[in-house]
């Protein structure tokens, strides 16, 4: 089945609701020219289904994206994970909505520059695939503590 994230993204599973409204960092990983990963934390707001992400428009994460659009997203809890694939969009427009949510939820317009490049994109991330979903069964206690039986 072919997803068109920009148009139809992959809904986030209803058990991760609360934290992609609560959690304060995602970790971006996009990929250099030479295929390699660069794994960044960033601010983000999920709204219409979709992770916003506002960036220095000459980063390297903006370059990697224009270059190849595949992304992953993680939250910062390893214990309880989220994770996503999706496809990226830089847009050099900035949604009221996604405006306002940026501002309820850090305080901060995407908007505004940082470090010596004064202008600013917006990425769009449609999620392709939800890889996990607030449970790690591998990092998940079953038996006794090591050394304690």
């Amino acid at each position: 089945m072919t997803v068109d994230p920009t148009s139809n993204p992959v809904p986030a599973p209803r058990s991760v609701l609360r934290r992609l409204e609560e959690d304060r960092n995602v970790w971006l990983c996009t990929l250099r020219p030479d295929g390699s990963p660069h794994v960044v934390p960033v601010w983000f707001a999920h709204l219409r289904e979709r992770w916003w992400i506002g960036a220095s428009t000459r980063s390297v994460k903006v370059r990697n994206a224009l270059h190849d659009p595949r992304v992953s997203l993680a939250l910062e809890d390893g214990d309880h994970p989220v994770v996503a694939q999706g496809l990226v969009t830089v847009r050099e427009d900035f949604p009221d909505d996604v405006l306002a949510a940026f501002e309820d939820r850090y305080g901060w317009d995407p908007r505004t520059p940082y470090g010596a490049d004064p202008h600013r994109s917006l990425l769009e991330v449609g999620v392709t695939r939800w890889l996990m979903a607030d449970e790690a069964p591998e990092t998940t206690r079953t038996g006794p503590e090591p050394g304690t039986s």
